[in-house]
């Protein structure tokens, strides 16, 4: 069971993960917005590091992250031991991102998606367990 859900992105994100939190709030999960507040422009390491270190911390939560591409916040995600960012753009790549790679963070490009796909995409994301098996072997490779 998921402990909490922390949010983060940047600018180009703000829209988007305001949406996504509400859409979290509404199925009465517990939420952890880390910003940014504004669609005022950011730097994304100043919100995806301390997202990626909530989750490193607690196993038994989960983490979003939105910008413009996906790719800074996954690459900056990706630095911390015990996190699994996954750049997904739509629901079958979290299903796999899930499934075999048993992803903790989900980042999501706000300029390549519509809301529906984010949201489409998140709700696949939350709802695919991880296979384990011979997929465990190479999650363990990874650290």
């Amino acid at each position: 069971m998921v402990s909490v859900i922390y949010l983060a992105g940047d600018h180009a994100g703000y829209t988007y993960k305001a949406r996504l939190t509400v859409f979290l709030q509404e199925r009465g999960y517990k939420t952890v917005d880390l910003g940014p507040f504004s669609e005022a422009s950011v730097d994304y390491p100043d919100f995806a590091h301390p997202l990626a270190n909530s989750i490193a911390n607690d196993s038994d939560s989960l983490g979003i992250l939105v910008c413009g591409s996906g790719n800074g916040v996954a690459m900056t995600a990706n630095k911390h031991p015990k996190v699994r960012a996954a750049l997904c753009w739509q629901p079958e790549i979290a299903a796999l991102a899930r499934q075999h790679n048993n992803a903790n963070v989900l980042c999501l490009p706000a300029r390549f998606m519509d809301i529906e796909m984010a949201l489409s995409t998140l709700q696949t994301f939350l709802s695919t367990a991880f296979e384990g098996g011979r997929h465990q072997t190479r999650v363990n490779k990874i650290g």
